[in-house]
């Protein structure tokens, strides 16, 4: 295995004062106003091992030993802009990934026991460093017999099983070796920032490119989603319109081998390259061409494709409609506008530019609803379910869509300074009832559109019990500007910190409670350990005072009882849903369990069990990756629309909101 690079990790001049500068910051902006003293310190070491090695297979006890006499010293050491214990961390880190892929090799080629009764933790916190090379050698066995047992339930040989694993931790350790200073800058500063709310974090220049292009969803490049599999980068989706669908060659499930710039450029072999580098290869300046080493699934030759990059739109990130006619059960036909909104968007760098018509989610629901107007619709659903956040201008913008006037976010910042942002856009665009659907992954933007629809009483919510709970509201702080405000600084990265916190015109935080919905429906991702109470260090929920804003009489107590009423009356008699319901209490004692049985029938009897049925969170998985469809018309989707029904017939003020 290639040892790193001495001078992918030699120190910087930039690394000390990108330091510098995200300490600074930290102390003089973040909500907390907590220093950067030992208690932080400690925080950051944990944090930054569990970045490297979150369930101990790699680093022995002696080495967090090592490491810990500089527990209390990193504040110092921060303060004063040397990270070189990240590069003393790494360093190790990359031996033992090295020795444990020789480990691997060495477990591969022994006599494996699967007939013994034992059991493989899976639970970091139940588990201790190897002490020694025996201890690292036994949890690397049970590691090992866990990974062919996985293989063996997918119907893989154990030849295959074998060959698969080998390569999956010799492709692990290629990447890592392939680490640069800057992605262990941000590793190493965002366990520090961190440290403090799991939102606050540095972003190397390359991870703020990224962050820049999911805000405008526009790039550069051949428009191909890629995911790296064990070291081979495989094409996921070929984006409609993009470069890659009008060349016509490229297909999902092709792999991708070397990478060529221009027409004469070298083919760099990518395979065990890590995916950001290869997508950094494969982007460039629209009208360039770039030279693609392809296999096509299912074959061993490799075709060269010449490709030539263009403006690429992400509509997979942006707002959709599509209007559903509903057959009631009085023969009646409801219209029904049903809006996905993946993300909360702005191209910022247009906007600060004064461009006028930069890319905006206001915008593009304003053009759906304008449509649903012309449709005559009766009622929109605008779903919310896979969104986590974006732009508080976007969410402060389209709520206003809804609403006529007033408060629809209050924030706090360090200082207790309490401020109100108001739409103050006069005038509602759908006046007519409204459903928001969301779920536990629905968070930051998506929670304070939902929170001040409920507070105004102006639609229902449904769907989760709960949103995510992300209540805290991030800043961006370009380093390069914060060091050198000069016209064109150089690219230091960014400063993503959490300056204040968000409430509902209530006066109640979102922050880890979330918006609970007016109706529930069962689904798996209620019971995920993916709210933001389950992440280290998360800001506490508070409660500043209500501010003033005028009710509609959307709903009302009574109507929201009638309506989960009627849902679990359905839900009762629904197959579908007690399917639904049966995944969930599988899926809790799976989640409950904190170790893995290694006995091959008995491992195997039990996968058969789980595999009888999909479960309702690969369900879930399927239908946020299915982005081909506006909504897929499931179960799910036809109690969404029975609740929507009910919920028209059931408001008193007919199809207008009206005030109290």
């Amino acid at each position: 295995m290639p040892d790193q690079s001495s001078a992918q990790l030699a120190p910087k001049v930039s690394e000390r004062r990108v330091a510098f500068a995200v300490t600074q910051l930290m102390k003089k902006d973040h909500l907390s106003n907590h220093p950067i003293d030992d208690e932080m310190s400690q925080r950051a070491f944990d944090q930054f091992l569990k970045t490297l090695d979150p369930l101990k297979l790699y680093f022995y006890q002696s080495d967090v030993d090592e490491f810990a006499a500089n527990r209390d010293k990193l504040d110092d050491m921060v303060n004063a802009g040397d990270v070189s214990f990240s590069r003393t961390v790494f360093d190790r880190f990359l031996k033992r990934v090295n020795e444990r892929v020789a480990m691997v090799d060495r477990v591969l080629a022994a006599d494996l026991d699967f007939e013994k009764k034992e059991m493989f933790i899976t639970d970091a916190d139940k588990v201790q460093y190897p002490k020694n090379e025996a201890e690292a050698y036994d949890r690397w066995r049970q590691r090992v017999k866990y990974d062919i047992l996985s293989e063996k339930a997918d119907d893989k040989t154990p030849e295959e099983a074998q060959e698969k694993i080998h390569r999956r931790y010799e492709s692990f350790a290629r990447r890592m070796s392939q680490t640069s200073g800057d992605e262990l800058l941000e590793m190493f500063l965002t366990s520090m920032t961190s440290s403090f709310d799991p939102h606050t974090t540095y972003m190397s220049p390359s991870t703020l490119e990224n962050f820049n292009i999911s805000m405008r969803l526009q790039l550069d490049g051949i428009g191909a989603a890629l995911l790296s599999e064990d070291g081979v980068v495989k094409v996921t989706k070929v984006i409609p319109g993009g470069a890659a669908d009008k060349h016509g060659k490229l297909h999902p499930e092709d792999t991708i081998v070397t990478v060529g710039q221009g027409e004469n450029g070298e083919m760099v072999d990518v395979v065990d390259m890590k995916l950001n580098d290869v997508v950094n290869l494969i982007r460039g300046k629209a009208g360039t061409v770039v030279r693609l080493g392809v296999k096509a699934k299912g074959t061993g030759e490799t075709t060269i494709y010449n490709v030539t990059r263009a403006k690429i739109e992400l509509k997979d990130s942006e707002a959709r409609g599509e209007v559903i006619d509903h057959k009631t059960d009085d023969g009646r036909t409801l219209r029904v506008g049903w809006i996905d909104l993946p993300s909360f968007y702005m191209d910022m760098d247009a906007a600060r530019r004064g461009l006028g018509d930069f890319k905006s989610t206001t915008r593009d629901v304003r053009k759906l609803l304008d449509d649903f107007n012309d449709q005559e619709v009766q009622a929109v659903v605008l779903d919310l379910r896979r969104n986590g956040g974006g732009s508080l201008t976007e969410a402060i913008n389209l709520t206003g869509l809804f609403i006529d006037q007033g408060p629809v976010v209050q924030v706090k910042d360090s200082s207790g300074n309490i401020q109100a942002y108001d739409d103050t856009d006069r005038g509602m665009v759908w006046k007519g009832p409204l459903v928001v659907l969301t779920s536990k992954l629905s968070a930051s933007a998506s929670e304070i559109l939902a929170g001040a629809i409920q507070d105004y009483k102006r639609g229902i919510i449904v769907g989760d019990q709960a949103t995510h709970g992300k209540g805290t509201v991030q800043s961006l702080l370009d380093l390069g500007s914060q060091l050198f405000p000069v016209p064109n600084p150089p690219n230091y990265g960014a400063l993503k910190i959490t300056m204040q916190q968000f409430y509902r015109p209530n006066g109640e935080s979102t922050q880890r409670r979330g918006v609970e919905a007016d109706v529930v429906l069962p689904w798996i991702t209620t019971h995920m350990d993916i709210g933001e109470g389950d992440l280290d260090y998360a800001i506490a929920w508070d409660k500043i005072p209500q501010a003033q804003y005028t009710l509609y009489n959307m709903v009302d107590p009574n109507l929201l009882k009638q309506l989960q009423t009627d849902v679990n009356d359905r839900i009762g008699q629904s197959e579908d849903f007690q399917k639904v319901n049966k995944n969930i209490e599988r899926y809790v004692v799976q989640k409950n369990r904190k170790a893995v049985n290694l006995n091959e029938a008995e491992y195997l009897a039990e996968r058969k069990e789980l595999d009888k049925e999909k479960t309702e969170e690969d369900t879930f998985k399927e239908d946020t990756e299915n982005t081909d469809e506006v909504v897929k018309k499931d179960f799910y989707f036809d109690e969404v629309i029975d609740v929507t029904s009910d919920y028209v017939k059931l408001l008193e003020q007919g199809r207008v909101a009206a005030r109290q």
